[in-house]
């Protein structure tokens, strides 16, 4: 099986641009920040902590079209995960190592068993360290609000720009400074540094990267 990992900060756009190489590729797309926002909502939802909620909690990944649904307790809760609420209540929950034990057979199972390109925040230093091809893919902190909140105007979110910035730059503080698997990029990893760069020279460039190095 070929594995490729990548990780970068929040709004870096890795869903759409993993999604898409997986779909060039003919790879399975694996959106490992998805697991971590179910946990945050069934916690916020209920209204507990996710320590003592795990064993309430059954989270399944379902394929079609090389596009990622995720189930919650039988729920598709794909779209409800990506609200900023509970994208902030995400960075929260996922540097608990309890979350991240529970979660990770679940990832690496699906790595073993197919082609896959799996993005998220820790997938090459500790998900998949010895995965095939290893990608870190970021952007300005400005760049990545501007495409975070055009997303979320397009889903007549009411959310205003300096909202979504001061949301990123909290989240990357978060991310990198956690003791469990910050957010950092792997010494194998190739940078890719998409500023300024359109969703089709980012996805020419990624696939560049991939086709070198698998």
């Amino acid at each position: 099986m070929i594995n490729i990992a990548i990780d970068g900060p929040a709004g870096a756009g890795k869903s759409t641009l993993a999604r898409e190489a997986a779909k060039a590729l003919g790879f399975v797309y694996a959106d490992t920040g998805a697991l971590y926002r179910a946990v945050a909502l069934y916690c916020h939802r209920n209204g507990v902590e996710p320590v003592g909620a795990l064993d309430k909690i059954d989270i399944k990944l379902k394929l079609k079209d090389f596009a990622q649904r995720v189930s919650l307790n039988g729920e598709d809760v794909t779209e409800a995960i990506r609200s900023p609420e509970i994208s902030a209540m995400s960075s929260r929950v996922s540097p608990l190592p309890e979350v991240r034990a529970f979660l990770l057979d679940l990832q690496r199972d699906l790595a073993k068993q197919n082609n896959v390109v799996m993005d998220g925040r820790d997938i090459g230093t500790v998900v998949l360290p010895n995965a095939d091809v290893k990608i870190f893919l970021t952007a300005s902190p400005e760049e990545r609000a501007v495409r975070r909140f055009d997303e979320l105007a397009a889903k007549g979110s009411s959310v205003t720009f300096d909202e979504v910035l001061n949301d990123l730059n909290k989240r990357d503080r978060d991310d990198s400074n956690r003791k469990e698997a910050p957010l950092r990029q792997a010494s194998d990893a190739s940078l890719l540094d998409t500023t300024g760069l359109t969703r089709e020279q980012s996805l020419k460039r990624l696939l560049d990267i991939i086709n070198k190095k698998k």
